[in-house]
């Protein structure tokens, strides 16, 4: 199953979160805690969302952080989530053991797996010789 998907209604998340469901309410409106709508606008939380409300309840009532320092956190919690899925993908895209970088014949760098030489288009021929150096 997938922690994105909404399945519970509000009364099932805050008995799951421990919490009335007034207080999901209260979260939603000041941005805590925004769950998916349903077709009759009715409240759709998934498990990442009552995990996020449970994170909510331990900061405000075990580390005393009031609601507006809550939502920064959250949101610097979701920012390094997304800057940590694109070094991911960065590091992957720039593994020096899968790519080798070559100079085609206009002169633009490209990449080129491993293993496999530049392809110099039909009719032309290979006649530049690049140097590199790292300083």
């Amino acid at each position: 199953m997938n922690d994105d998907e909404p399945r519970f209604v509000i009364s099932e998340a805050a008995a799951l979160a421990g919490m009335h469901p007034q207080t999901l309410r209260q979260y939603d409106r000041l941005g805590l805690v925004s769950p998916r709508r349903a077709r009759g606008r009715g409240r759709r939380y998934s498990p990442r969302d009552v995990a996020k409300l449970r994170e909510v309840y331990r900061l405000s009532h075990e580390e005393g952080i009031n609601l507006a320092g809550i939502k920064k956190i959250l949101a610097l919690e979701e920012r390094v989530e997304r800057l940590e899925g694109m070094l991911e993908v960065l590091a992957l895209r720039a593994d020096p053991g899968r790519r080798v970088f070559a100079a085609a014949s206009s002169g633009d760098v490209v990449i080129v797996p491993r293993g496999r030489r530049a392809s110099v288009p039909e009719g032309e021929e290979r006649a530049a010789l690049v140097r590199w150096s790292p300083f």
